[in-house]
C-alpha cells in the first residue's frame, strides 16, 4: 500500500457557532494534539496546530454575525492531525477540497456539508473519477415537483377559451379565419404538451 506523503486542504470552509468552536478545540485536545488558541482583539481566533516536525498549521477563524468562519488552506503531514481534520470537516458539516498526496499520484476528495461527494485519482496528468455522489432520489423528487409543462398547458387553455369567446362575439369572416388559424396552432401546441 502506498504511503501518504501529506494531505493538503486546498479549499476549506467551516462555519461554527460559539459552542461548536469550543467542541472543535476540545476534539483536538482530547486526541492529545499540540495546539494553541490565539484570541485576537477583534474577536477572531487562530487555532495553531503543531505537527511532529514542529511545523505550525494555522487555522484562522473570522468572527461574523455570531459565528466563526474558517476559510483557507493548509498542508498536514501528521496522521493524527489529518484524521482529526477529516473528522472536523465531517462533524461540523464543512466543505473542502482535499488532496491526499502520494509519491506517484494524488487522491482528490470533495466534501460538501461534511460528506464526500466526489473522489478523483489524479495520476500522470490525468484524472479518473473513483466515486461521485448522485442524489437520484432528490433529482427524481425535483423532477416530479416540476410543473412548468402543466402551467404552460393552463396558459394555452386560457388563450383557447379567450379566442373561442372572441370568435363567438365577432361576425366578420376575415377575423374569424385569423382566430381559427391561431386556434389550430394552439391546439397543436396543447396536443404536443399533453403527449
Amino acid at each position: 500500500m502506498a504511503m501518504r506523503l501529506a494531505t493538503e486542504y486546498v479549499k476549506t470552509c467551516l462555519q461554527l457557532t460559539e459552542a461548536e468552536m469550543a467542541l472543535f478545540i476540545q476534539m483536538f485536545v482530547d486526541h492529545q494534539a499540540s495546539l494553541q488558541v490565539r484570541v485576537l482583539e477583534n474577536g477572531n481566533q487562530e487555532v495553531v496546530l503543531l505537527d511532529d516536525a514542529g511545523q505550525e498549521i494555522v487555522l484562522s477563524f473570522e468572527r461574523k454575525l455570531g459565528a466563526y468562519i474558517c476559510q483557507g488552506s493548509c498542508r498536514i503531514t501528521n496522521k493524527n492531525l489529518v484524521n482529526l481534520m477529516r473528522k472536523a470537516v465531517a462533524s461540523f458539516k464543512g466543505s473542502a477540497t482535499v488532496h491526499r498526496l502520494y509519491e506517484t499520484y494524488t487522491m482528490i476528495y470533495e466534501y460538501e456539508q461534511g460528506t464526500v461527494v466526489k473522489i478523483v485519482e489524479y495520476k500522470e496528468g490525468t484524472g479518473k473519477v473513483i466515486y461521485e455522489y448522485k442524489d437520484t432520489i432528490g433529482q427524481l423528487n425535483r423532477l416530479f415537483l416540476r410543473n412548468e409543462v402543466e402551467q404552460q398547458i393552463g396558459r394555452i387553455r386560457l388563450q383557447i377559451n379567450h379566442l373561442l369567446d372572441l370568435r363567438n362575439d365577432i361576425q366578420e369572416l376575415a377575423v374569424r379565419e385569423q382566430i381559427d388559424v391561431r386556434l389550430q396552432k394552439l391546439a397543436h401546441e396543447l396536443f404536443v404538451l399533453e403527449a
